[in-house]
């Protein structure tokens, strides 16, 4: 995963977690704004959260944190 995608992920979900809670879930879209900018880092996220992961659509926040935490960075 690249390390701007990683920080990112890392900075929002602060984000949700610090607004609304420890409870909060999200998606993978909650990484990128409504207009699609980067297409190349939304499929790296999806890949990473759908095929490598098999997450469901909404994972809780903290769980979302903490396995991207816990990656190597590479």
């Amino acid at each position: 995963m690249q390390e701007a995608l990683r920080q990112k992920i890392i900075r929002v979900c602060n984000d949700k977690i610090h607004s609304k809670g420890p409870n909060v879930g999200l998606s993978f879209y909650a990484f990128f704004a409504n207009k699609n900018d980067n297409p190349q880092l939304l499929m790296e996220a999806a890949q990473w959260w759908i095929q490598t992961h098999q997450l469901d659509h909404f994972e809780k926040a903290v769980k979302i944190k903490a396995m991207v935490e816990g990656m190597e960075r590479g």
